[in-house]
């Protein structure tokens, strides 16, 4: 009988084979993004040593305020903004974007493009 592997499990897949190449340095840090189904959430991190440098999620106060939902793309977009902002006043201008194992769409695509417009590079 064939069976069909989860969602989840082809997504960790993509995310090991792209964890591969992608690395963050102190130089140029990683941008690690996730999304459950009720939460998004995102971190810089030096992968060298092993920190998370900056983080923002939707399970924050200051990020929630406004929102009405925590799971769509306006909420991908308030973390982004988030993070950028927070990056840039550490001292963070250039990131690796990594994904996540997720397609480049929708709430990944607008959170990459608001940390984009709040001053990170990628």
């Amino acid at each position: 009988m064939i069976t069909k592997p989860s969602r989840n499990t082809i997504r960790i897949k993509k995310h090991s084979r792209m964890r591969g190449k992608i690395n963050g340095t102190a130089e140029c840090p990683r941008l690690n993004v996730y999304r459950s189904n009720k939460h998004i959430y995102a971190q810089i991190v030096n992968d060298t040593e092993g920190k998370t440098l900056v983080s923002a999620s939707t399970l924050q106060p200051d990020v929630k305020e406004g929102l009405e939902f925590t799971d769509n793309v306006e909420a991908a977009k308030k973390v982004g903004k988030v993070i950028g902002e927070r990056a840039v006043q550490s001292g963070i201008k250039e990131v690796v974007f990594d994904r996540g194992g997720y397609i480049y769409h929708g709430k990944i695509q607008a959170l990459a493009d608001a940390a984009r417009e709040a001053g990170l590079t990628f």
